[in-house]
C-alpha cells in the first residue's frame, strides 16, 4: 500500500472563501458608487414604472 499523500484541500477552500470575499466587496463598492452616482438624479414619469392592471 502507498503513503497517504498530502492534500492541499485546507488550501483550497482557504482560496475559495477568500475569493467569494473579495467578489462580494468589488460588487458591493461597485453598487454603492454606482448609487452614489445617481443618487441626485429623480425618476422619470414614464409608464415604464407602472405596474400592469
Amino acid at each position: 500500500m502507498s503513503a497517504p499523500q498530502s492534500t492541499d484541500k485546507s488550501a483550497g477552500f482557504t482560496g475559495l472563501i477568500l475569493g467569494a470575499i473579495a467578489i462580494f466587496v468589488l460588487m458591493f463598492g461597485i453598487v454603492r458608487l454606482t448609487n452614489a452616482h445617481y443618487s441626485g438624479e429623480k425618476a422619470e414619469s414614464g409608464h415604464a414604472a407602472e405596474v400592469p392592471k
